[in-house]
């Protein structure tokens, strides 16, 4: 389930090989002083019964990389890596990755700082 601002994943009734889960990422933009606008996201849920919480930031021109850096942390919780909570084939995707566009105000053809891909470790 997407709505502006948040994403819900979940599935009630574990499978052979895949746990129950139930995620949530909430996100929005802050302004930094020193960095300009910076997508932050809080990834927030349960996997097999065991709960975690994560936050983290991406600048304004590596923020499409978001769903890289949510699959890696909901995996390194216990997530299976069959499962692909966001993927550009899910409805949900296209509709996140416009509202994050729209609210960094970017383009596509945007240039990329180099050195901002190493700072949010992508």
């Amino acid at each position: 389930m997407f709505e502006p601002g948040h994403f819900h994943r979940s599935n009630s009734v574990a499978a052979p090989c895949i746990p129950s889960y139930a995620i949530d990422l909430h996100y929005d933009i802050r302004q930094d002083a020193a960095e300009g606008p910076m997508l932050h996201m809080n990834l927030k849920g349960v996997v097999d019964g065991e709960a975690f919480e994560e936050s983290f930031e991406l600048h304004r021109d590596t923020a499409f990389n978001f769903a890289s850096v949510v699959s890696r942390l909901a995996h390194k919780h216990g997530l299976p890596t069959k499962v692909v909570l966001i993927s550009h084939e899910h409805e949900e995707f296209d509709q996140m990755f416009e509202d994050i566009r729209h609210r960094l105000d970017a383009h596509s053809g945007d240039p990329v700082d180099l050195d901002h891909l190493q700072k949010d470790g992508l």
